[in-house]
């Protein structure tokens, strides 16, 4: 999981979720499970 001031780039993927958890906002992907991103 990578953790980045921006999450633009991921969202845009096909099959991406932004989620919101704990306050910190997260980028899954059941397409790629490897795009994983946190930011805050």
């Amino acid at each position: 999981m990578k953790v980045r001031n921006s999450i633009r780039s991921l969202k845009n993927q096909p099959g991406a979720q932004v989620v919101r958890r704990r306050g910190r906002i997260y980028v899954i992907n059941k397409l790629n499970p490897r795009l994983k991103a946190r930011q805050g």
